[in-house]
């Protein structure tokens, strides 16, 4: 975080990457003087409703946040700078985006949490676009147009106002992590798996909070003492953050969490929580044995789409092969149940040592209608393509001679799941009955 005082002192002359968070309720004018080396500015938690008319000034600006500002629309002069390639203006009060405010090297669009009841239909020409998050607005349809991103990857259009989801979707080249729970077409999925959810919610008064474990896009996780009338269980507590996440709503999360029942390979919840005294949504999980890490780090403004692993990660083929063989199990069992992840990535699984992985955080979970076969069918292919993507990244942190010589046939599969054409693509079960049969040899 920077001081607005340090950059009239000139002090800041030669970054890279300026955050101002100090009421600001104009641009400042200094700003310009970082003209040669910004490339990233955060404004978010301010009070801007407008950026100057000269803001392509700052020719090798790529990433700008304005979040949490009360701009009501897009601004336009955004469309003016050429190297701008990811723009976040989360939970404003924005009801209009321009043609003119996109500009052609756009990447990454965040504009959750907003009052947006349509969308250009000239967003089908930002042919660089990989991720667009629209959770959290009045959207009752998405411009047709927006097939022709042949690059998009995320989409999350989570608690909007559809009444159905487009088919063209569903043949999209590289779709992977889609998210649309919380519209009109599947508050009556999620309403009836919270009220058949297989336990009751657990008191607050029962639950005594420690130390903070995590924290996720959507909620905060502490370790808690759970007390009952056999004695105390050690248990996790998932407190969420607000009305409305990036992925989507706390309800529909807490639906998904519900429903998706038991699995080996999933991090399941045990109950809701009643009685918080700020009224605070929260989740009973079960308590992961601390051995567990995750496996990768969430993406990053470079990678976008894709997770972060540490430098030094090093997988063994044994633990690809079981990792494969058991998430693939998990994905089929959700799916079973009429559920979709929506978020599944690296960063979202814990896996121990001796190869056991478990995959958790059901924030961009979304139900769907088994009836609908080619609707249940396309949703798993687009979860196919997300197993794709992370059997391409294990395999990348794997000794090179011992995936050749042991992970042939994964790397088959692993090219399967990624093809642009959807329908080429092997569903789940197909999937786990070729890893266990290769298992067996």
């Amino acid at each position: 975080m920077h001081t607005l005082e340090q950059l009239r002192r000139g002090e800041l002359v030669g970054i890279q990457r300026l955050q101002l968070r100090c009421d600001l309720t104009e641009f400042p004018r200094e700003i310009f003087d970082l003209a040669d080396s910004l490339e990233i500015l955060d404004l978010s938690g301010n009070q801007l409703s407008a950026l100057p008319d000269d803001l392509p000034r700052l020719h090798k600006l790529r990433v700008i946040f304005c979040s949490d500002n009360p701009f009501t629309e897009l601004p336009e002069v955004l469309g003016q700078c050429q190297q701008l390639s990811m723009i976040g203006f989360k939970a404003n009060r924005i009801e209009h985006v321009s043609p003119k405010a996109l500009p052609p090297l756009l990447r990454w669009l965040i504009l959750t949490d907003n009052a947006l009841t349509e969308l250009p239909a000239e967003l089908g020409q930002c042919a660089h676009m990989q991720k667009l998050m629209l959770a959290g607005n009045q959207l009752r349809s998405l411009p047709a147009e927006l097939a022709n991103c042949t690059r998009l990857e995320l989409l999350r259009i989570s608690a909007n106002q559809l009444t159905e989801l487009p088919e063209w979707l569903l043949q999209m080249p590289r779709l992977t992590w889609l998210a649309f729970a919380g519209n009109p077409f599947t508050n009556a999925l999620e309403a009836q798996a919270l009220a058949h959810a297989p336990t009751p919610p657990i008191a607050w008064s029962n639950l005594q909070l420690q130390h903070q474990l995590g924290e996720g896009a959507s909620g905060v996780i502490h370790q808690a003492v759970l007390h009952h009338d056999e004695g105390t269980q050690a248990v996790a507590v998932k407190l969420f953050k607000g009305a409305v996440t990036s992925d989507g709503l706390p309800d529909c999360e807490m639906a998904a969490c519900m429903h998706a029942g038991k699995h080996p390979h999933l991090v399941s919840a045990i109950a809701r929580v009643s009685g918080h005294p700020s009224n605070q949504q929260a989740l009973v999980m079960p308590l992961i044995d601390p051995e567990f890490i995750n496996l990768a780090n969430p993406p990053s403004l470079a990678s976008c789409t894709r997770d972060v692993y540490d430098a030094h990660t090093s997988i063994k083929s044994s633990n690809v092969r079981r990792w494969a063989l058991g998430l693939t199990s998990a994905m089929r069992h959700l799916h079973d149940q009429g559920l979709m992840h929506g978020d599944f990535y690296g960063h979202n699984i814990l896996c121990a040592p001796e190869g056991d992985a478990r995959l958790g955080d059901f924030g961009a979970a979304s139900f769907f209608s088994k009836q609908d076969q080619t609707l249940t069918e396309g949703l798993q292919r687009i979860e196919v393509r997300a197993l794709g993507c992370l059997l391409e990244e294990l395999l990348a942190h794997c000794d090179a001679c011992d995936a050749l010589e042991n992970l042939a046939d994964v790397k088959t599969i692993m090219h399967q799941c990624l093809s642009e054409t959807p329908s080429q693509r092997p569903l789940f079960a197909r999937i786990e009955s070729s890893l266990q049969s290769w298992e067996l040899v």
